[in-house]
C-alpha cells in the first residue's frame, strides 16, 4: 500500500500544482474522482492491465468515457498516466490530491465512530471541540458502532483518538498482562 502512495504521490503533487496554477482544484477533484471510479470498474481494471490491449487504446477509451469531464490538462494527464502504465495508481493519485486540497485549504476529514447517534447540538459542539483540538476547520463523516459500547473514535488523517469503552477496556487488558 505505501509503495502505491511512492508512486502516485509524484504525479499528485503535479496535478495539485497544476491545480492551484489554474484555479481549478474543485474541477480536478471531480476529474478524478470520475476517472478513479471508471478504473475501478471491474471491466476497464481488467484492461489496465492487459497487455495485449494496446496503451493507445486504453487512452483513447478512457477519453471517450471521460469526454465531458476531460479539458485539455486532463486529457495530457491520462495520456500521461497510460504511456507510463501508471493508469492504476488513479485511485490512490484521486485520494493524495484530495488531502493536499484539504491542507491547502485549511481543512481536514474526519472519520468519527460513536457508539451512539449524535444530536444535531451534540454533533456541532463535538465538531468544534475537534477543531480546537487539530487546529482546523474539519468535516466530519459520522457512523455508528455499537461495538464501541460507549464514546467516540476519531481518525483525522495519521491521528488516531480513542475515547471508546472498547479501546479503554483493551488498554487495560494489555496493561494487566
Amino acid at each position: 500500500m505505501s509503495e502505491l502512495a511512492t508512486l502516485a504521490r509524484p504525479y499528485a503533487v503535479a496535478v495539485f500544482k497544476r491545480a492551484k496554477e489554474t484555479s481549478s482544484a474543485t474541477r480536478w477533484s471531480d476529474t478524478l474522482s470520475f476517472l478513479s471510479a471508471v478504473i475501478n470498474n471491474a471491466e476497464i481494471k481488467a484492461l489496465v492491465g492487459n497487455p495485449r490491449f494496446s496503451k493507445d487504446k486504453l487512452s483513447q477509451l478512457i477519453l471517450d468515457i471521460g469526454k465531458d469531464k476531460a479539458d485539455a490538462d486532463a486529457v495530457n494527464f491520462i495520456k500521461l498516466l497510460t504511456a507510463n502504465n501508471r493508469m492504476g495508481l488513479l485511485p490512490k493519485i484521486a485520494q493524495i490530491f484530495e488531502e493536499l486540497k484539504a491542507e491547502s485549504e485549511g481543512y481536514i476529514d474526519v472519520s468519527v465512530q460513536t457508539a451512539f447517534p449524535f444530536s444535531k447540538e451534540g454533533e456541532q459542539k463535538f465538531a468544534a471541540a475537534l477543531e480546537k483540538t487539530l487546529n482546523k476547520k474539519v468535516h466530519m463523516n459520522v457512523a455508528v458502532d455499537q461495538s464501541l459500547i460507549g464514546g467516540v473514535l476519531v481518525r483525522a488523517g495519521d491521528r488516531v483518538i480513542d475515547g471508546s469503552i472498547r479501546g479503554q477496556l483493551q488498554n487495560l487488558r494489555k496493561a494487566l498482562q
